[in-house]
């Protein structure tokens, strides 16, 4: 899963900065063999997912990191404040694609978190992991200490509780104490001073409940009638009691202490007691000398430290191994190259392939799926289900709100339609852009945004207005003025199932008026890319395995066929784009173990070659050669003379 929830403002004119100075770096394309070459990482640097300035067992000033590209949480950097000396101390167990999304340094000055089904305690003084176990899984979204120093973690996705005294190294894992059909996010966890845990969680719905340490009996603390989509809040008070609230807009604050809740209504004056924790944001600044910690830049690799009792400011470089992040999906673009955006960190890319340079800079937001219409270049991002309209001919102007001279500008969002964009249509009209995806945490079915480039004027449908509980994954025009969808029944990250397949529809442009639907596929929960064919036919992938033929005149199923046994599954990603097309109309499909074309009238599929890395992140075609991402890398494969 993906995982930005929050914007860096306080980083965001250093960033504008380095993405008007971004200058061109050569790639030295590398020759793979077999028509595969390989064009090299789009964003070579890593991401935060937790970062902490304290002190080492000398009383240095150090920061504490855990490091996370396309790999996972990989390592734990350890940087000098005062020299940028970095050292990085690899996890202890394999992080398998997953990584932090809460971390705590504890009164003791120890280093936690808990992430791919494992805990874990850095120590600072002695510059190493003390400690690591495996627990029911997967993921701490909140964490907390106690009274007693007892380190605590709550994880997704059923509400699984941990704790770890470090005096006597005592681990327990009470394994996953509430369950519901949806995956729980349980992001807030606090102990009261008589020893009891409490733990709100969200999306689908929200709830308190309170764990007893002895029996790890867990029972609720607010009724069912309460419960609303969004995240419960908890609050440990230094007068040993524990606040909480349900969550939703009204004031509904609870008082907890001793496994009882007491409802008080509105919030009461809190003094929180100090404890240094948060999502995988924490950003904790100041040192134990009271020095202020102001940036540390990945990307630049560059620590600003400040010390307010001279007013002086720090700057020093570190470096650190990364395998860079992960692509999201590419495009090519009017000026004949490819790009697209990388998440974590959020960068957009370009590279050129004639003069093999690449360019990076700082990207609004994550760069789910674009489409080029004209000399256009369209983005449809995450969080917010945004709109983005670039212009590769023109400066490059740091995306802002509201800023009318941006490039990217900026058009829309549509949050909670659409939250997490899946597909990107720019219409042959030359006016129309439509964005699909699935919906804010928490909620069941996506909509549909149409952007009028004309007009500047936008239309947004809600689920219900096409397929119920369904969001849209895929789509493509069809002639006269419809258009084609292929629906998904996964939810807003969070949130709850409900549809038991996916269906396709057709819809009327003019009147955004579904005429038809129906789960052509019986079984289905992903269609997840369709592409327009010879003969008024639409090619399409569902759950990555089934190919099939579709007549939209008729409605009618004209061939299917598992990829199983013989291809394997296609490409994946947010925005797949599993399908390219050269311009002579050869249709190519994009699997994980290579290229293919699909061959009209008998809709054979050849495997044209088998690429030496697995291919992830679709895709489009250039000058005889189609595009890829893997992992953090870029690729691309020369067609055949004669395929293209």
């Amino acid at each position: 899963m993906s995982c930005l929830r929050h914007f860096a403002t306080a980083h965001w004119f250093a960033a504008t900065l380095l993405a008007l100075a971004a200058p061109p770096a050569f790639a030295a394309t590398e020759d793979l063999g077999g028509g595969f070459l390989h064009h090299g990482v789009a964003t070579p640097a890593s991401n935060h997912r937790g970062t902490v300035a304290t002190v080492d067992g000398q009383g240095r000033n150090v920061v504490l990191l855990w490091l996370f590209d396309h790999r996972g949480g990989y390592a734990l950097l350890w940087l000098d404040a005062e020299t940028g000396k970095s050292e990085e101390f690899k996890m202890p167990f394999p992080p398998g694609g997953d990584c932090p999304y809460a971390s705590i340094l504890s009164s003791a000055n120890r280093y936690y978190t808990h992430f791919n089904s494992h805990f874990v305690e850095f120590d600072p003084a002695t510059r190493a992991f003390t400690f690591h176990h495996q627990t029911a899984p997967q993921m701490a979204m909140s964490m907390t200490e106690d009274d007693n120093g007892v380190i605590w973690s709550a994880s997704y996705p059923q509400s699984g509780i941990v704790s770890f005294d470090p005096k006597t190294r005592e681990f327990r894992d009470y394994g996953h104490v509430h369950k519901e059909n949806w995956p729980q996010y349980p992001r807030a966890v606090a102990a009261d001073d008589a020893g009891w845990i409490y733990f709100g969680i969200g999306m689908t719905a929200t709830q308190i409940f309170a764990l007893q340490p002895g029996s790890g009996k867990v029972e609720a603390m607010t009724p069912d009638s309460e419960r609303v989509q969004g995240s419960a809040q908890l609050i440990r008070d230094l007068n040993g009691k524990v606040y909480g609230r349900p969550g939703g807009d009204g004031d509904l604050w609870y008082e907890l202490h001793k496994g009882k809740a007491v409802k008080i209504g509105a919030k009461p004056s809190i003094s929180p007691k100090p404890i240094i924790t948060d999502s995988q944001s924490l950003f904790h600044r100041r040192f134990p000398d009271g020095k202020v910690m102001q940036d540390c830049d990945l990307v630049e690799r560059i620590l600003t430290v400040k010390d307010p009792s001279t007013d002086s400011v720090k700057k020093v470089r570190f470096d650190y191994d990364s395998e860079g992040a992960h692509l999201m999906g590419l495009a090519a673009a009017s000026d004949g190259t490819i790009c697209g955006g990388t998440a974590f960190p959020m960068r957009f890319f370009s590279y050129d392939p004639k003069a093999d340079k690449w360019i990076n800079r700082a990207a609004y937001g994550q760069w789910n799926t674009v489409a080029r219409q004209g000399d256009q270049f369209f983005v449809g991002g995450y969080p917010g289900g945004f709109l983005l309209d670039w212009s590769p001919a023109r400066q490059w102007v740091p995306t802002e709100k509201g800023n009318k001279e941006s490039n990217p500008l900026f058009l829309t969002e549509v949050s909670p339609t659409i939250h997490r964009p899946h597909d990107l249509l720019a219409l042959p009209d030359g006016k129309t852009v439509i964005l699909a995806g699935t919906p804010q945490y928490g909620y069941t079915g996506g909509g549909l945004l149409f952007w009028d480039r004309e007009t500047k004027t936008r239309t947004v449908l809600e689920h219900s207005d096409i397929l119920p509980d369904q969001a849209t994954m895929s789509f493509l025009p069809l002639p006269g003025g419809k258009l084609l969808g292929g629906g998904t029944t996964t939810p807003g990250t969070g949130g709850e199932k409900k549809a038991a397949q996916a269906d396709l529809y057709i819809m009327d442009l003019a009147t955004k008026k579904v005429e038809w639907h129906a789960p052509l596929l019986p079984g289905v929960q992903d269609y997840s890319d369709l592409c327009p064919a010879p003969d008024g036919l639409v090619y399409g992938v569902a759950d990555r395995l089934r190919f099939f033929v579709f007549d939209p005149a008729k409605r009618e199923l004209v061939h299917e066929q598992d990829l199983a046994p013989t291809l394997g599954r296609t490409n994946s990603q947010q925005g797949p784009r599993i399908f390219v097309l050269d311009p002579k109309g050869t249709i190519y499909m994009l699997l994980a173990k290579g290229i293919a074309r699909v061959e009209p009238g008998t809709f054979a599929i050849h495997l044209l070659a088998e690429s030496p890395v697995p291919v992830g992140p679709g895709g489009d075609y250039l000058d005889g050669r189609i595009y890829f991402a893997s992992g953090s890398h870029l690729y691309s494969y020369t067609l055949p003379k004669g395929q293209s």
